[in-house]
């Protein structure tokens, strides 16, 4: 009885390789197959051509135990899929008649004459296991060849998730014997980067097992991917949990979210837990910040909006910035970016005012190089305000994602420290 199995998950598909469609088949077939505990080692893409086809699945042969296909079962040209198996096994291939008498039956039943080339569609393996498609036309199949499964699944998303629930994972989870949980955490931080993270847990890292710890790093932080296995999933979340207090024992100042949550989300969820608001003022970033903040659903109990300036006309005429800043500081300036989110707190009627100004570049902006960044909170009811300045560096987009990015940073520091 095979208890680890090494699997890989071929997708065959020109489409998929021009980016026309986005390879979802084999990310949800990873996270099912994990539930069973079977590991998936590789991903691999390969478009409608029968020789590179067949070359994948020789690769996928010499070094997996089973063999995920998805795709090339329909009845065009250049769906492959069997022909490329065939190539490489030498298997005969024979039409599955319950298989061409449903497909037939579909054609009567809408009135249409069925051309030649679906016939193709019922071509199955000799001695496969035919998995009967009840979502569409081709059937799937499990294929024995060398002591490597082989498993070929229609590419169309409904189809193969019917077919891999129903029929593919129970044959799996029967091959490993007792049901294995794989279950993973994500750990999500702001305000550290990768090496320093990587530091502070270096022993947790060195000395992982299971779970197992996976530093990664992404433009709105870095995480720490946390994965567990047990034959209990409760035994699972256990380990996962246990784990994340020792991470956040060392890097709880850090820690913003787990799984799905999101900085903007949690900085919502303060205002609205202690009946807060938030107004943005928006120069260089131009409605990033705020739009991240309404992506949030229920944002608008705690978002009262924002007032993009990017023009110092606006500044002087809609916020209400002096002219003694704006001539003597400059817009690009620590007081300038102070007055701003005063200004706007004031004039939308919320809590808190953040600002943004800056040089995104390409160009110097009043002698401040690209990549010069100031963001202003005001804290209405305390009557006073927190600025930081930032040497940001990318081009224009990324600079103002970053500053973007280091006002969320700044404001849930900011709101932790004061709210909870």
């Amino acid at each position: 009885m095979m208890k680890q199995l090494k699997t890989e998950i071929v997708a065959v598909g020109t489409e998929l390789l021009l980016g026309q469609i986005s390879n979802t088949n084999a990310q949800w077939l990873s996270q099912q197959l994990a539930l069973f505990g079977v590991n998936v080692y590789h991903h691999t893409v390969v478009g409608d051509n029968l020789q590179r086809v067949k070359a994948i699945f020789n690769q996928a042969h010499a070094r997996s135990d089973v063999i995920i296909v998805t795709g090339g079962l329909g009845p065009t040209d250049d769906d492959l899929t069997r022909e490329a198996f065939q190539a490489m096994s030498g298997m005969d291939i024979v039409e599955h008649a319950p298989s061409m008498d449903k497909i037939t039956a579909f054609f009567t039943k809408r009135g249409t004459n069925m051309t030649p080339n679906n016939r193709k569609q019922a071509r199955v393996f000799s001695g496969a296991s035919v998995l009967e498609n009840h979502a569409g036309m081709a059937p799937g199949m499990i294929v024995t060849h060398e002591e490597r499964i082989w498993v070929f699944l229609p590419g169309v998303p409904r189809e193969m998730k019917h077919l891999a629930s129903t029929s593919v994972f129970p044959y799996l989870q029967n091959l490993t014997g007792e049901k294995q949980v794989i279950k993973s955490m994500i750990l999500k931080f702001i305000g550290i980067g990768e090496s320093q993270l990587e530091h502070e847990l270096y022993d947790l890292i060195q000395n992982q097992s299971n779970p197992t710890l996976a530093p990664l790093a992404q433009e709105s932080g870095v995480v720490i991917r946390l994965t567990a296995r047990h034959n209990s999933e409760t035994e699972a979340n256990s380990l996962l949990e246990q784990t994340k207090a020792q991470v956040e024992d060392r890097l709880g100042e850090y820690l913003f979210g787990v799984d799905e949550q999101t900085i903007e989300q949690q900085i919502i969820d303060l205002l609205k837990s202690s009946g807060k608001t938030i107004a943005a003022a928006e120069s260089l970033t131009g409605g990033m910040f705020t739009d991240k903040l309404v992506s949030v659903s229920g944002a608008s109990a705690a978002c009262k909006g924002s007032i993009v300036c990017y023009d110092t006309d606006v500044k002087r005429n809609v916020l209400g910035i002096s002219e003694e800043v704006l001539v003597e500081d400059g817009t690009v300036s620590e007081v300038c970016a102070e007055q701003m989110a005063e200004k706007v707190s004031g004039l939308l009627g919320s809590s808190y005012g953040i600002s943004f100004t800056g040089v995104a570049g390409p160009m110097s902006i009043e002698d401040q190089q690209p990549g010069t960044v100031f963001v202003s909170i005001y804290d209405h009811m305390n009557k006073r305000s927190e600025t930081k300045g930032y040497h940001l560096h990318g081009d224009r987009n990324s600079v103002r994602h970053r500053a973007t990015i280091k006002g969320l940073e700044f404001l849930f520091n900011y709101l932790k420290s004061t709210l909870e």
